[in-house]
């Protein structure tokens, strides 16, 4: 059953060294709407056996599925959602194909660095929800190690995007996220760890490059 993202008028802060998943990916859902569903019309849906972006039609708004009740897998969508331009939000899942597993070494070198940036982004997102952040590589036998190395390097380039006019979204989903986490400024803010289950948090699909 999925859990339709609605707006909130409760501004109580979350202690997000509450473990319960739902109740973390309730405050995410809430977030996420109160920043985006009047101007975008997009709303935040978990419950979903797989990820998947719907683009809005004239009978219903936007939908940004995530896994069940994973925090990780909300936070790792929303990111998606934030890089991809306007183009990419007008097609299903951003128009971009599904590489499953086992994939070859040079496949997944190529999700790795399409990845990157949103991963970049989700372990902002992560860090302002007072979450633990893991790279994801989609796949039980990649060697993340050197993913997790490439994400902290590109940090520095996250931020100059984060700062330009393309960032505005993510931008305001982080400062959502700090003011309903109450993280805003804080360093060693509480962490929940993913299930197991939850491959790096987010089972992202092998998607495209982050462009229009």
């Amino acid at each position: 059953m999925t859990h339709s993202a609605a707006n909130s008028t409760n501004t109580r802060v979350l202690d997000a060294s509450d473990r319960d998943d739902r109740r973390l990916a309730d405050a995410i859902e809430k977030t996420f709407a109160q920043c985006f569903a009047q101007d975008y019309r997009t709303e935040l849906v978990g419950g979903a056996l797989e990820p998947l972006y719907e683009p809005a039609s004239s009978a219903q708004p936007a939908r940004l599925l995530y896994r069940e009740d994973f925090p990780a897998s909300a936070l790792h969508e929303v990111a998606h959602w934030c890089v991809a331009g306007e183009a990419r939000r007008q097609r299903v899942d951003f128009g971009y194909p599904y590489i499953a597993g086992p994939r070859s070494a040079d496949q997944q070198a190529t999700f790795f660095a399409l990845e990157l940036r949103t991963q970049s982004l989700e372990k902002q997102f992560a860090q302002a929800a007072g979450l633990d952040f893991l790279p994801s590589a989609d796949n039980l036998q990649a060697d993340l190690n050197g993913f997790g190395g490439d994400i902290v390097a590109y940090e520095p380039q996250l931020l100059d995007w984060l700062a330009k006019p393309a960032g505005a979204r993510a931008r305001r989903f982080i400062q959502g996220l700090e003011s309903t986490f109450g993280t805003r400024g804080e360093e060693g803010a509480p962490q929940t760890q993913r299930p197991e289950r939850h491959v790096g948090g987010n089972d992202s699909p092998f998607r495209g490059p982050d462009v229009d």
